[in-house]
């Protein structure tokens, strides 16, 4: 996804930057990282609170094989509802909910 598109896609929360990141790029809003792009996917910034959402929407998380093959690492990122990519306005909605992650959990 170029970054006009990204830009289109979170244009309710206003402004945002996006910088390279592990071979994606990194997403942020007011300083804070919201999203990434990996491999052409939109991945949204979850925490304890919104990854509920996430999981019964049916969106999957990111994970990644770590040190143990057999146990992979979740990172706390994830997919986009299919319906939020056809309608700014639910659009809207997981953005936020991203950005609010961001800030519940920032360092």
């Amino acid at each position: 996804m170029d970054n006009d598109d990204i830009r289109d896609l979170f244009s309710s929360l206003g402004p945002i930057v996006i910088k390279r990141l592990f071979g994606g790029k990194g997403i942020y809003h007011d300083g804070l990282i919201i999203a990434i792009e990996y491999r052409d996917e939109i991945l949204l910034k979850a925490d304890e609170i919104t990854a509920p959402f996430f999981e019964k929407a049916g969106c999957t998380q990111w994970t990644y094989a770590g040190k143990n093959p057999s146990k992979p690492v979740a990172m706390p990122y994830w997919s986009i509802p299919g319906d939020a990519l056809d309608d700014p306005d639910i659009m809207a909605e997981w953005a936020r909910r991203a950005y609010e992650a961001a800030v519940r959990t920032r360092k």
